[in-house]
């Protein structure tokens, strides 16, 4: 059975999910704002799918790190 309960906030698209497991991978972020943020107090959740996420990161002016994982679980 498919069922898709997670969208992406960026471009609205649903992640598809069958027997419970998503059939792709996704950006989650869960950041609670702390003292000296004008955010204090506040959480912001979002998820993001794989496009999106790529698209952010190109826009960044110091490149992320990316490294290889030679173990996957």
């Amino acid at each position: 059975m498919e069922k898709m309960d997670k969208i992406c906030n960026k471009c609205g698209r649903a992640f598809k999910k069958v027997n419970d497991i998503y059939r792709e991978d996704f950006l989650e972020v869960n950041k609670d704002w702390g003292f000296f943020s004008t955010k204090d107090g506040k959480t912001y959740r979002f998820t993001m799918c794989e496009e999106c996420c790529e698209n952010l990161v190109r826009s960044f002016h110091v490149p992320v790190n990316i490294s290889d994982t030679t173990e996957l679980v």
